[in-house]
């Protein structure tokens, strides 16, 4: 049993992870952001579609999906510099407040009126618009990071969607613990109070931030002392998951504990942090992609009323338009650029877990409120929120991209590996060291390492092949014996040559070698069947020019 138990699991993350590839490949043919290719193909195969993955499935796999909530919050917690909150502060702050509660306003008194018109009962009415208020100002950080991150946007608009989208948990949570004491209060008359309530949210932000901070500097302490990258990289996943597992027992918001280790640890360590967080976003897109097919299959239609469907369509309405009035009055007051004011409300129309998991404790709490015959208000919120999560995911990654398309700030998020992978080894090799002749005088060949800043010196037939190379290492010993230097040859301290490079070669691939072989230069010749040399590739003088080339680019796109 157990085994099948296992066999079961690995077989659908299997299927998750194949067809989320192939999901987001279909949906990038049709210029759609693939993280709506992983929720398509989620639905497809969860209960709303052919029932491969089920509810019981989802529940067992519900550490991955806190491990997958974690990743996403320290990556975003990484991308959150103190200097950003030193220079945006204030507009960050009122861009939040605004899009936060315009949106609560705008969907609870909507859906108040909806709910009534229903049941005809203003108390449970109110009592459904506060919780869907409370629940539509939150904003889904990792579809809406997933479409930043596909196509490499950076500028003020792509750091100010970061910066919302990270604060917006903990906005979301407040609003949340008032609305649910509202309702509770309204609902019933068990001594409920707002101030409880406040006190328990106050828990759980407070708590979360704590945690995160104190597993923060304690991975920053411990990485003093870990040079090496795959140490720390082990490290780091550790500590990530012990914060994860903190977080769940205590059941504070994972999302906001493991971020606050992320912003601990680039603030603290930002030299020693910037290659941690390359590498965890490197091995992260098979994490993304599970996570988002099963976004997708938890989402379960069937046996919906036709009149929520009206809820839902004036739930997606008033949550769009509070998020992009709301963002705007930010935007306007705080005196932010113009594209952060125009498009940051399209870029923030995502709604994913936060939003889910609120619908759930939400559910459990107002189970035995009866809106009309057979539905309760608990299911109510869930079935209205699972709907709108499934329209706004997908409409909602299509709008980031527009917004950061009109910004003009797709593929500005240039780095030095997009670089390397776009030049060859001849974009940079050497051509001005001139190449020893097998009878070059051990002399001659001292002086000409004396004149160039190399370490290798390629030695050649008379057809201008290379049969061999001679470095500084080589010559270390004949150093202190000068009498030898007017009688040895060039192809007597030569050594034959084994690796080589060829000028077409990507140059990525070719740094890839001389770390591999453990040297920093390398003799280029034209090409495979012919051996005739071209120039040496040295890695100090490659990584200066692709770093010459990056800034270049960077300052062309300011």
């Amino acid at each position: 049993m157990h085994g099948t138990f296992n066999l079961s699991i690995l077989a659908i993350l299997g299927i998750c992870t194949a067809g989320g590839v192939i999901g987001a490949w279909v949906f990038q043919k049709l210029r759609i952001p693939q993280v709506v290719g992983y929720i398509v193909i989620g639905v497809l195969i969860g209960e709303t579609g052919i029932g491969l993955v089920t509810p019981q499935d989802i529940s067992d796999l519900l550490p991955f999906n806190n491990f997958a909530l974690g990743i996403i919050g320290f990556l975003v917690g990484g991308e959150l510099h103190g200097t950003l909150f030193k220079k945006y502060g204030k507009q960050f702050t009122l861009i939040l407040l605004g899009e936060g509660l315009a949106t609560f306003v705008l969907v609870g008194v909507t859906s108040t009126l909806i709910v009534f018109c229903v049941c005809h009962n203003w108390v449970n009415a109110l009592a459904a618009g506060v919780v869907f208020g409370a629940i539509a100002s939150a904003t889904d950080p990792a579809s809406t990071l997933d479409v930043l991150w596909e196509y490499r946007s950076a500028g003020v608009l792509t750091t100010s969607i970061i910066a919302i989208v990270a604060l917006d948990d903990a906005l979301a949570m407040t609003l949340y613990g008032l609305g649910s004491s509202i309702a509770t209060i309204l609902t019933q008359s068990d001594g409920a109070s707002i101030g409880g309530a406040l006190l328990h949210t106050g828990f759980e932000l407070f708590g979360a931030i704590a945690t995160g901070a104190v597993f923060g500097f304690v991975l920053n302490a411990m990485m003093r002392y870990m040079p090496q990258t795959e140490r720390r990289l082990g490290i780091s996943l550790g500590i990530i998951l012990l914060c994860i597992g903190a977080s769940v027992a205590f059941n504070l918001d994972v999302i906001l504990s493991t971020m606050t280790v992320g912003i601990v640890l680039v603030n603290t360590a930002p030299r020693r942090s910037k290659k941690l967080f390359e590498v965890i976003r490197s091995f992260s897109t098979p994490i993304y992609i599970v996570f988002f097919v099963l976004v997708g299959a938890r989402l379960s239609l069937k046996g919906m009323p036709a009149w929520i469907w009206g809820l839902v369509l004036a739930y997606v309405l008033m949550r769009s338009l509070g998020k992009w009035a709301g963002s705007y009055w930010g935007g306007y007051i705080s005196g932010a650029e113009r594209p952060v004011r125009n498009l940051m409300g399209m870029a923030i129309f995502a709604q994913g877990g936060v939003a889910v998991g609120l619908s759930i404790v939400a559910s459990h709490n107002l189970q035995h409120i009866i809106v009309t015959e057979g539905i309760s208000l608990g299911d109510m919120i869930i079935f209205t929120v699972t709907a709108t999560t499934l329209c706004v995911q997908l409409i909602g990654p299509a709008f980031t991209k527009l917004a950061i398309t009109k910004a003009g700030e797709i593929g500005r998020n240039i780095t030095e590996s997009d670089v390397m992978a776009e030049f060859t080894v001849n974009d940079v090799v050497n051509t001005d060291i001139t190449p020893l002749k097998e009878a070059t005088l051990l002399s001659e060949v001292i002086h000409h390492f004396s004149e160039q800043d190399t370490f290798v010196y390629p030695v050649v037939r008379e057809n201008g092949e290379i049969c061999g190379i001679v470095t500084f290492d080589m010559l270390k010993e004949l150093l202190n014996k000068p009498d030898t230097w007017q009688w040895l040859l060039a192809r007597d301290i030569m050594q034959p040559v084994q690796e080589h490079l060829t000028a077409s070669m990507n140059l990525e691939e070719a740094i890839q070698t001389l770390l591999s072989i453990q040297v920093d230069a390398l003799p280029v010749v034209e090409n495979l069947e012919n051996n005739r040399l071209t120039g040496v590739l040295d890695i100090r003088t490659a990584r200066y020019k692709v770093r010459a080339e990056l800034m270049r680019r960077q300052a062309a796109t300011i």
